[in-house]
């Protein structure tokens, strides 16, 4: 059974994000996903006039289910200063947290079933003094007085048909992976990964890969000893934990076809590692899933294309994806 409309947030308003929203309430206006857009109405209405679509302001998210069908619905913040599509501003990174907090507190409180995001810009945020390295871990902090479960999240999902990866670690320079890395780590990203699998994709008995770190899983330890003394001991407590864990797989090898039919997520151990297979695989059908939060909360893989913002070139087959996952998200945790 459906429960009430997803809370869609603008993100950055120079970005493709107001295009390609209005994009994907005329795709999903007729049956798809109710949503609310947490936001910029002008930025809205300026995209709406290149695009075809209408907006409406709404006083709260009771109002989004009448007015979807019509127009797309907005609970207006309105920007302090106008941006400029194509030009980043961090003018604008006060309004772009603030939607982000109104949404999750949206979700969290249960006036609205879910949360999806669409792409924001990190530079102009950290300009203003933004202090997370990206949406997931902001949104970890903002959910974690209301974890579920015991899940210790947020534990980022980068899902496709045909492949999900996770991360250990997320927005991290590459040559801090290996100092970060630690059993305890790579258990907890096993553990929430297991469980989203059963509560979130109705998969009743996961089947989680392990990806190594160095070469060839470190060769023996001739590649590197992070592999052997760290990932090894993690998948055998994941084991022991119930959890079905193989690996380390040499990650160079973990994604072909033939081995994605031996299990249901890969757990990886940094972005790139879990990101380029699902973008090669599917960039248009991909969706980044916060794992380990109380609230439901996707977003499209991809990020806010300042070069082609404005100009109508922008593509939201991965917003519509992320509407339609966070959408069956909701029903099976409702069931």
């Amino acid at each position: 059974m459906k429960s009430g409309p997803l809370a869609l947030t603008l993100g950055d308003p120079a970005g493709i994000g107001p295009e390609i929203i209005v994009k994907a309430w005329a795709r999903l206006r007729e049956d798809g996903p109710r949503f609310l857009v947490v936001g910029d109405y002008q930025s809205l209405a300026s995209a709406s006039a290149a695009g075809g679509g209408v907006i409406q302001r709404i006083t709260g998210p009771d109002d989004a289910a009448r007015v979807f069908p019509d127009a797309v619905p907005v609970l207006d913040m309105p920007l302090k200063t106008p941006v400029i599509a194509g030009q980043p501003s961090a003018s604008a990174a006060p309004s772009v947290i603030q939607w982000i907090e109104t949404a999750a507190g949206l979700a969290l409180s249960g006036a609205v079933s879910g949360l999806v995001t669409a792409p924001i810009s990190k530079a102009p945020l950290y300009e203003a003094g933004f202090k997370f390295p990206g949406h997931t871990e902001f949104l970890g902090e903002l959910t974690q007085a209301a974890r579920y479960d015991g899940a210790r999240g947020p534990i980022m999902m980068l899902a496709a048909p045909g492949l999900r990866t996770t991360l250990v670690t997320v927005h991290e320079p590459l040559s801090r992976v290996p100092g970060l890395l630690s059993v305890e780590l790579i258990v907890n990203a096993g553990l929430v990964t297991a469980q989203a699998l059963r509560r979130d994709f109705g998969i009743a008995a996961p089947r989680i890969a392990v990806a190594g770190l160095n070469p060839h899983a470190g060769e023996g330890g001739g590649l590197g000893r992070e592999d052997g003394d760290i990932i090894e001991p993690a998948i055998r407590a994941l084991r022991d934990l119930g959890v079905n864990a193989t690996g380390p797989h040499p990650a160079d090898s973990l994604f072909p076809a033939e081995m994605r039919e031996r299990y249901d997520a890969a757990v990886c151990m940094y972005h790139d590692q879990a990101l380029i297979p699902v973008k090669m695989l599917d960039m248009w059908g991909g969706v980044n899933v916060t794992l380990g939060l109380p609230i439901v909360r996707t977003s499209p893989d991809h990020g806010t294309a300042f070069d082609i913002a404005g100009r109508g070139l922008a593509r939201a087959d991965s917003l519509i994806a992320a509407l339609l996952m966070a959408e069956d998200i909701v029903n099976r945790r409702a069931a």
